[in-house]
């Protein structure tokens, strides 16, 4: 069974999973601020779960490669969108800073 090592905690889950509910499920702080009220609850439309992602995961949905596309996130940093993720492998999920997690400071990684 896959790892996912975020904010501190190893998280067991079963491959496959949506990575945005295995984070949720474990009390991961997803979202930035007022993120987590305008958040499109995994549909992949909004952009705010944006998650550096190391590990064995799904391929990119056409969805995250579309919102990713946008402003203020841009196609070049190696972001993903937890809710358009699944979970493969053990994984190690950072945040960072900004409203659609798209900043340049980490707010929370795998260690603690």
């Amino acid at each position: 069974m896959p790892q996912v090592f975020a904010q501190g905690k190893v998280i067991v889950c079963n491959t496959g999973d949506n990575l945005r509910q295995v984070l949720l499920n474990n009390d991961i702080n997803l979202y930035n601020g007022n993120a987590s009220i305008i958040n499109c609850h995994g549909l992949g439309t909004c952009g705010t779960c944006a998650v550096m992602v190391e590990g064995e995961v799904s391929e990119v949905t056409w969805q995250d490669k579309t919102r990713r596309s946008l402003p203020p996130h841009s196609p070049t940093k190696n972001l993903r969108l937890a809710c358009q993720t699944k979970v493969l492998g053990d994984v190690n999920v950072t945040k960072f800073d900004g409203f659609w997690g798209q900043g340049e400071k980490v707010v929370w990684t795998a260690k603690v």
